[in-house]
């Protein structure tokens, strides 16, 4: 994500099993049960996905992080 969409990003070890990816505090990612599994969104969906929500938030007026 730094190198694609250019933005400071934090990595958090969460629990076995747990994928989350949340943009200002709000998930938009969730591996849910598969993520126990093994089973992840692609990059290229996690990216797709955090680059909505950035052009959504700064479309509403507020700056991206």
């Amino acid at each position: 994500m730094r190198r694609e969409l250019r933005i400071d990003v934090d990595t958090v070890h969460g629990s076995y099993g747990e994928f989350k990816v949340l943009v200002d505090g709000q998930t938009v990612v969730d591996g849910g049960s598969l993520a126990f599994l093994g089973v992840l969104p692609s990059a290229r969906a996690v990216l797709e996905t955090v680059r909505t929500r950035l052009e959504s938030e700064s479309s509403h007026g507020r700056p991206p992080n």
